[in-house]
């Protein structure tokens, strides 16, 4: 008959295999599109046609410094700096290789933003026939 703490001692290895790839799982769940997420703009770089882009932030395009996705309404929703708030419907949603990716179209400007599902961190483009946004952000769960 062998002793208990021999069965438990067997056991650790699954057991801190376990432990270590949980957070992993639960992390990745974060960004997989099944719950809201609350986004922050890093930095932003505006191009022109010409190959000028100017470094940039939230404030210096007038975009909100977070918003908010909600995946079960399918919209984005922030706050300008003069208190508007501002909502996009998301019109496309896939997961592929790790990545989340939305896309809509405002105010006659095409964007795309781009989800890491392993660490949240994010890149949104937009653009039209005179301008080109690329923004670099990251999101969580709140």
């Amino acid at each position: 008959m062998k002793r208990p703490s021999t069965n438990i001692i067997n056991f650790m290895p699954l057991v801190i295999l376990c432990l270590l790839v949980t957070p992993i799982t639960v992390l990745a769940g974060d960004f997989d599109g099944s719950k809201p997420l609350i986004c922050a703009i890093m930095e932003t770089f505006e191009c022109s046609p010409g190959g000028e882009c100017q470094r940039g932030t939230a404030m210096s395009v007038d975009i909100p410094h977070f918003f908010r996705i909600d995946f079960k309404e399918k919209k984005i929703s922030g706050k300008r700096k003069d208190g508007q708030l501002r909502t996009t419907e998301i019109m496309n949603m896939a997961r592929i290789e790790g990545k989340l990716i939305l896309q809509g179209v405002q105010e006659g400007k095409a964007w795309s933003l781009v989800i890491s599902e392993s660490d949240g961190m994010a890149t949104i483009t937009v653009s039209d026939n005179q301008a080109g946004f690329v923004i670099f952000g990251a999101c969580t769960a709140p």
